[in-house]
């Protein structure tokens, strides 16, 4: 049967998810990259669905941990079927992201920086002031300067989107610095949705041996008895 650790363990691993999508949802890093986006980039679509799908998974995930830890208190087959269902829903949606990330390896990274070259270059033919903040507040939060020319020489741009210590010392290019940013966190997340694969396979062959269990337990229950009609 199902044990209080392994609830807990189910339900941590969701709010785990949940916690994660927010953090990618509405961190500094990605909502500027999101705000400056295009509607013909691809980056603003793939924000909103990763965030929506992170959520859904971890209530599924949560949902499936409470009806298997009901479906042991109470021994119901309804209950543990319901459980199986969910766990099976999650891993439903877990196979295709894990496929997606080996097959689309490099597509939110190339839409970043394409958000990035766009809101650069605007800012080097001087048409929008507001791009030339947008700008900045990416250099700062990227801690990061501009795009590095191969001569070794800045731009103007560099000079005013970038802080003086970050013009002088050569800060990191920005499209370098997008690139190890977002490597960090896609590695976190992809180890996160490893973890949820492995325990949702689990929670499945859990909930399967405890409707076995119920079910053979039920019918020995009533063996032997007889009702006279």
């Amino acid at each position: 049967c199902k044990s209080l650790p392994e609830t807990l363990l189910f339900q941590l691993l969701g709010l785990s998810i949940a916690t994660l999508s927010t953090v990618t949802h509405y961190g500094l890093h990605f909502t500027l990259i999101s705000n400056v986006s295009l509607d013909s980039n691809a980056y603003k679509v793939i924000h909103h669905t990763a965030f929506y799908f992170g959520i859904c998974l971890s209530m599924t995930l949560i949902l499936a941990a409470l009806l298997s830890s009901a479906a042991t208190v109470r021994e119901s087959q309804c209950l543990t079927a319901m459980g199986f269902f969910c766990f099976a829903l999650a891993f439903c949606g877990l196979i295709p992201a894990a496929c997606w990330r080996y097959t689309h390896s490099t597509e939110v990274e190339d839409s970043m920086m394409d958000v990035y070259d766009f809101v650069y270059e605007e800012v080097r033919r001087n048409t929008s002031s507001i791009r030339r903040h947008e700008l900045t507040a990416i250099h700062e939060a990227f801690l990061c300067c501009g795009k590095h020319s191969p001569f070794g020489d800045t731009t103007d741009v560099e000079k005013e989107t970038c802080s003086p210590d970050q013009v002088h010392n050569g800060g990191q290019d920005c499209l370098k610095g997008i690139q190890d940013f977002l490597k960090k966190h896609m590695d976190f997340v992809f180890s996160l949705l490893g973890i949820a694969i492995g325990f949702t396979v689990y929670g499945m062959f859990l909930t399967s041996f405890l409707w076995f269990s119920i079910h053979f337990s039920s019918n020995l229950y009533r063996k032997g008895k007889y009702i006279l009609r």
